[in-house]
C-alpha cells in the first residue's frame, strides 16, 4: 500500500564510554597542545574498547529509535545498515542486526557509502515508505578506530566510532520527508581516502604488511577543496529543485568531517553558522554516523518541529557526496 510521504517517526544514536581527548593523541604523535583543535575543530572523541562490535553499537541506536518512535517492531519492512566497518566482510551485518532487533518482518542490507552512506540509505528508505507503506530503519555506524594508521597524522587526528539512526514511517502529510535530493560521485578522486588492501584487487596474504589494512589519507588539501566543492555543489543544486533560498533552512546537518570544511560550505552557500548543527568538537568524525548523530543529539536538545526545512549534506571517500532537504511534517 503507497504512503503519501514518509515522516521521522524516531531518532537515535550511541557512542562507545571511552573519551579520547586531544592531549592523548597529541603526545602520542609529539604534535604541540592545542594542534588538533586548531586545524580540525576536535576536541574529542569517542573510541570502541577492542571486545565492542559495529552491530552491538549499531543495535543500541536503532533500539532508541524504535523507543522513541512507539511503531512495533513488526510493522518495520526494511533496515539498512550504513557501515565502512562491518562485523564481518562476509556475511552482510545488517541481517544479523535485524534478528537482535527481533525484526521479523524486515529486510536487511549494508550499505557501503562512506561518509555519504546515510544519506543514500534516507534516500532509498523513503522511496520504499512510499512505495510499499511500510517502515524503515536506517542505521548508521562505524567502528574507525579499528582502521586508523597509528603512524599518519591525517588519520589519527580525525576519525571516531559512533552509530545514529533514524526510523521513517508513512505520512498522511504530502509535504513531509524528502523534498529534494541530489546524489554526486567523482570517480577522478577515487584515492583520496583508501585501504590499500582486503578488496578483491589485492587479498589478503601471508606476510602483508598490517598498515595496508589501515586508511591513509595521502591529499590532505585535495579532499579538502574536494569535499567543500560537492557539498557546496550539491547543496545548491538540492536547494533549487526544493525552491528554497539557503535562509529558509531551519537546520543545516553537515556530515561532520571538518570544521574548517563546514564554515566553507556554510560560507559558500549564506547559511548562518547558527543554524549549522555542530557536534565534530565533542564526537569526531565516524564517517556516515556524523549525520544522523548530530540530528538525534539536536533534536534532544531542541525537539524537531512540524514545518522545519532541513538541508542535510555529506561528502566523502569515493569522491561519493550528496545533499537532501527533509520536510519535518505532522504526525
Amino acid at each position: 500500500m503507497r504512503a503519501p510521504a514518509s515522516r521521522l517517526a524516531g531518532l537515535g544514536h550511541a557512542v562507545p564510554q571511552r573519551r579520547v581527548e586531544n592531549a592523548e593523541v597529541e603526545q602520542r604523535l609529539g604534535l604541540e597542545p592545542g594542534w588538533i583543535e586548531r586545524r580540525t575543530g576536535i576536541r574529542a572523541r569517542r573510541w570502541a574498547e577492542p571486545a565492542q562490535k559495529l552491530t552491538e553499537l549499531a543495535g543500541q541506536a536503532a533500539v532508541m529509535a524504535l523507543e522513541s518512535a512507539g511503531v512495533a517492531r513488526a510493522e518495520v519492512g526494511l533496515t539498512l545498515l550504513a557501515t565502512s566497518t562491518p562485523d564481518h566482510l562476509l556475511p552482510p551485518s545488517a541481517p544479523l542486526l535485524t534478528h537482535r532487533l527481533r525484526l521479523s518482518n524486515s529486510g536487511a542490507i549494508d550499505l557501503t557509502g562512506a561518509c555519504a552512506g546515510f544519506l543514500y540509505a534516507l534516500t532509498l528508505a523513503d522511496g520504499f515508505v512510499r512505495t510499499q507503506g511500510k517502515a524503515v530503519l536506517v542505521v548508521a555506524a562505524n567502528l574507525l578506530s579499528r582502521r586508523i594508521n597509528p603512524a599518519e597524522t591525517a588519520s589519527s587526528i580525525l576519525f571516531a566510532d559512533a552509530a545514529g539512526a533514524v526510523l521513517l514511517a508513512p505520512s498522511r502529510s504530502p509535504a513531509s520527508g524528502v523534498r529534494s535530493v541530489d546524489l554526486a560521485s567523482d570517480g577522478s578522486q577515487y584515492d583520496l581516502i583508501s585501504i590499500a588492501a582486503g578488496g578483491s584487487q589485492r587479498p589478503f596474504v601471508a606476510g602483508m604488511d598490517p598498515s595496508e589494512l589501515l586508511m591513509t589519507m595521502s591529499h590532505g588539501r585535495a579532499l579538502f577543496a574536494q569535499a567543500v566543492r560537492m557539498m557546496s555543489e550539491c547543496s545548491a543544486r538540492a536547494l533549487r529543485q526544493a525552491g528554497l533560498r539557503a535562509e529558509e533552512i531551519d537546520r543545516f546537518v553537515p556530515h561532520q568531517a571538518n570544521l574548517r570544511i563546514l564554515d566553507a560550505v556554510c560560507a559558500n552557500l549564506g547559511i548562518a553558522s547558527h543554524k549549522m548543527v555542530q557536534t565534530l568538537h565533542e564526537f569526531g568524525n565516524s564517517s556516515a554516523a556524523t549525520i544522523p548523530l548530530s540530528l538525534s543529539l539536536s533534536h534532544q536538545e531542541r525537539p524537531l518541529a512540524p514545518g522545519e526545512r532541513l538541508l542535510l549534506s555529506a561528502a566523502g571517500a569515493g569522491l561519493l557526496g550528496g545533499s537532501v532537504v527533509w520536510a519535518v511534517g505532522e504526525d
